[in-house]
């Protein structure tokens, strides 16, 4: 049988691994032993494969050799430390904890002093000559032991601490003598006894098997997985188990345990940051029961313990080339490193760090721009919760738009409106948005909503804006009349005060304190080294002028989308647009549109200027005319109202023919109905006027000296006549609008592609495109066959339980929806070479799409102008990555 090792020894006489194994090896193991080769004091040990791990969890049994193999281990760590594993006189004790390939902080579990029974306690006690730190060592061991090992709540054990305490009169831990500390060890087992049906086992070979039993059943808690979830961590990977010799920050005054970074992980300052405890275990400094000392005035206490920690922290940064999150314990004077890992940083620290490594020449620019987490900038460029803060979460939805907000509650667009022109501001409670929405939604701070999901109106419009949204968060119940909703038994009355996380999803009670936030000095840098290396464009999804000005400022060259179907529900334009929909013939339609065309050049031009001359990407209109039509029901109720009260006549006739209007354009799947460049075919004169518009606002600027780029798209293409039709209008009006204005502009005439037959066509839609550009949020609605708006009623369980990876609405589908971009591309270009193709889709600003992107030839992407900087380092990202390959 061939030889497989599991068990990878490190120490001061041999040391089996390094760093490069993470993998294998986790994080923890494979910094253990790097350390262990880099000279530091490390208690020896060994690490327990991640591959025993899926095994076990696999099968439900260790694979044949692993037990064999952890016993030679133990050999040589008694060898190391001059103890016995399970003798009473001089035990070897040990710590058994858990080591991903990247660091969980917190999401498995531990357990120290392993090995202590009723003997050992004892035989520690008289070796130490210390009874007290021998019988604390031991209820500490059964507290995890029982806690980890046998699910006993935590909160058992410290409610019979609390009792004892009580009764000695003490505040602290450290206060209990050796008399109670050796009752609560006799408490601690009749616990165990009671809750389990078993005694306690004494046996320390049966302990250790049972601890990294539950180490490895910890990779599939629950706490573990939600954080693989939010931080996309593979559940396949495993993680490994650290077997390591115990030392004791418990014995007395001249011992201690501490945490520490390398820089501060909030700021990113040079600076030793950290905390510590005199005689104390690890779990102290984080369990809040003793409030810990900066790590600063151990320099005082300890010098040459500090002078030592220095120089080790020093030398690990300088090693690993980052900030290290170390962990250490001094037993009796003398210092032993624990861990060190790459720290957690927020995302100024992680910006700030990587640009003065880089300045301090510890790492070079590529490194620093692939440290950085592309979704970390969101953080820099919105308003956030107080870390500091208390929040009382009364419900969670989907976290849709970034950011944070605080207002007091309103149930309509209108309310919203009329109180931002008072002062005040507001959260916008919705059961879903609307366009007609859109005044509310630029009113309100932030945007709340009952249905919908990461790609429904409501999340597109407030990522479009920067305000942060919370969608889908379906457990909460509106009641417009009373102007109340409820959740999770607590109601919430229009007026008070809410604060939304659109980072995270939750809707908080009250006024919380945010953080201002913005692009700083580093920032720019970052992304300056970004923009040398991408070869990606970055374009913006603007609708407006003031959209498009911030889009520039974040850095985008050009717009990939302007949905001129925002434009119309202006307080001024929404009457010439009901009209128009209302008109019973062409006359009466074009006569309407006449009074639309002025107010639509007047956009065009603000958003031409605005550019500066980069491309503009301008869909002719979209969506179904019933949007800009008011609510059936609203409809209903105000003429059952005039009806009831004999009102005006002629209002009540106006609000019949509306209402008949209404009913003539409902469709039951009005996403697939009469919209897009349908209503282009079958109502020619709407495209004319906004080509028409176009053409004059670019023509007119060029007669100022301003450059413009028009590319006029035309969307829902599923056919080569409906765009050859369609396009041959648009050239039409616009060479008559550039002939009249007598000037030369040059302008591109191309399409969305978001169906499916679109993209398997493409080579026919190429004839007559001279651009592509993949509408993805579309196309994944009808390659998925899932509707966006109401996908978030399931898509959370499919994500749960592993049915999808991610919502397919905010990460790509390469598998599906991205082979047909895939192919759209390759078709495309097989009948036009130069064909220019980039994504519009809220894709455009995941860094994951953005990849496969750039992977795939793309030649720009498009995205909301918050997102801009997160796409101008996601697309240097991809281009180093695929260099590396």
């Amino acid at each position: 049988m061939t030889y497989q090792k599991f068990v990878y020894f490190f120490g001061n006489s041999e040391t089996d691994g390094k760093n490069s194994m993470k993998n294998l090896l986790g994080g923890k193991g494979a910094n253990l032993a790097e350390m262990a080769n880099l000279g530091i004091p490390v208690p020896s040990g060994f690490t327990i494969t991640t591959e025993v791990c899926l095994l076990y969890l696999e099968n439900k049994q260790y694979p044949d050799g692993l037990m064999e193999q952890i016993d030679e281990a133990i050999v040589k760590l008694e060898k190391e430390n001059d103890k016995k594993f399970g003798d009473s006189e001089n035990p070897l004790l040990l710590s058994v904890r858990s080591g991903a390939r990247v660091s969980m902080p917190g999401m498995m579990d531990s357990i120290l002093n392993l090995g202590l029974n009723d003997d050992s306690v004892a035989g520690l006690a008289a070796k130490s000559g210390n009874g007290r730190f021998a019988y604390d060592s031991y209820r500490r061991f059964l507290t995890m032991f029982g806690n980890v090992v046998l699910g006993i709540e935590y909160e058992d054990f410290e409610s019979i601490i609390d009792a004892r305490k009580k009764e000695k009169g003490v505040k602290l831990d450290t206060e209990l003598d050796t008399g109670a500390l050796k009752e609560l060890v006799e408490k601690f087992k009749v616990l165990i006894k009671k809750k389990t049906g078993e005694d306690f086992p004494q046996d320390p070979r049966k302990q250790l098997q049972m601890a990294i039993n539950a180490v490895f059943n910890s990779w599939n808690n629950q706490r573990a997985k939600t954080y693989r979830r939010l931080n996309n961590i593979p559940g396949d990977w495993g993680t490994a188990v650290n077997v390591q010799s115990m030392v004791y920050g418990n014995m007395g005054e001249t011992s201690g345990t501490g945490v520490a970074f390398t820089r501060d992980p909030a700021s990113g300052e040079k600076r030793f940051f950290g905390e510590y405890l005199i005689n104390a275990q690890g779990e102290d400094v984080v369990a809040g029961i003793r409030t810990p000392q900066p790590i600063e005035t151990l320099k005082e206490k300890m010098p040459g313990n500090y002078a030592t920690l220095v120089e080790i922290y020093q030398k690990l940064e300088k090693h690993f080339k980052d900030m290290q999150d170390i962990e250490f314990t001094i037993e009796d004077g003398k210092l032993f490193m624990l861990q060190t890992r790459n720290g957690k940083r927020t995302a100024a620290a992680a910006v700030k760090i990587a640009v003065d490594m880089v300045n301090e020449k510890l790492i070079d620019k590529k490194t620093a721009l692939l440290r950085i987490e592309p979704e970390q900038i969101d953080q820099l460029l919105h308003p956030m919760i107080n870390p500091d803060a208390k929040l009382e979460v009364i419900a969670t939805g989907l976290p849709a738009s970034p950011g944070a907000a605080v207002g007091k509650v309103v149930f309509t667009a209108e309310h919203a409106e009329d109180m931002a022109k008072s002062g005040n501001k507001t959260i916008l409670v919705r059961t879903e948005t609307s366009p007609e929405d859109i005044g509310g939604m630029n009113a309100a701070e932030g945007i709340l909503t009952v249905r919908g999901g990461m790609t429904s109106h409501a999340a597109v419009v407030a990522r479009g804006m920067g305000k942060p949204c919370v969608a889908g968060c379906g457990d909460i119940t509106i009641s417009i009349k009373k102007k109340k909703f409820t959740v999770n038994g607590c109601t919430i009355n229009e007026g008070d005060f809410l604060t939304l996380d659109g980072t995270a999803g939750n809707v908080v009670l009250g006024e919380v304190e945010l953080i201002t936030a913005g692009v700083n000095d580093d920032l720019k840098t970052i992304l300056e080294w970004a923009d040398e290396v991408r070869t990606l464009g970055i374009r913006t999804n603007a609708d407006t002028p003031h959209d498009a000005s911030l889009a520039r400022e974040f850095g985008a060259e050009g717009i990939g989308l302007c949905r001129t179907e925002h434009m119309f529900f202006g307080d001024d334009r929404i009457p010439a647009v009901r009209e128009m929909i209302m008109a019973e013939d062409e006359y009466s339609r074009k006569k309407a549109l006449l009074k639309l065309l002025p107010m639509q050049k007047s956009d065009f031009k603000g958003i031409f200027r605005a550019m500066e001359g980069y491309p503009v990407t301008i869909r002719l209109l979209d969506p179904p005319l019933h949007e800009f039509l008011p609510d059936h029901n609203e409809l209903t109720r105000k003429l059952d109202k005039l009806r009831s009260i004999d009102g005006d006549r002629d209002k009540i006739q106006q609000l019949k023919k509306m209402l008949a209007r209404v009913e003539a354009l409902h469709e039951i799947n009005p996403m697939l109905g009469h919209r897009g460049c349908r209503l282009g075919v079958t109502y020619p004169e709407i495209y004319d006027m906004q080509v028409e518009a176009i053409i004059e606002a670019a023509c007119e600027l060029k007669s100022e000296g301003i450059n413009t780029v028009p590319e006029i798209m035309i969307p829902l293409v599923s056919h080569v006549k409906e765009l050859s039709t369609t396009k041959k209008n648009v050239i039409r009006v616009a060479e008559s609008v550039i002939e009249k204005n007598n000037v030369e502009l040059d302008y591109l005439v191309g399409t969305m592609i978001e169906l499916p037959r679109t993209a398997i066509t493409a080579d026919q839609i190429a004839m007559e495109a001279e651009f592509f550009s993949f509408g993805t949020n579309d196309l994944t609605q009808t390659a998925f066959g899932f509707s966006r708006d109401d996908a978030g009623k399931f898509l959370p369980y499919y994500i749960e339980h592993g049915i999808l990876d991610h919502d397919p609405f905010a990460v790509l589908d390469q598998d599906g929806v991205g082979q047909l971009v895939k192919i759209g591309i390759e078709k495309g270009r097989s009948t036009r070479a130069d064909l220019k193709i980039g994504i519009c889709g809220e894709h455009g600003g995941d860094p994951q799409s953005i990849k496969f992107g750039h992977n795939i030839g793309l030649n720009y992407v498009s995205c909301s102008p918050y997102r801009v900087p997160i796409a101008r380092l996601a697309a240097a990202q991809a281009f180093l990555e695929q260099d590396n390959k």
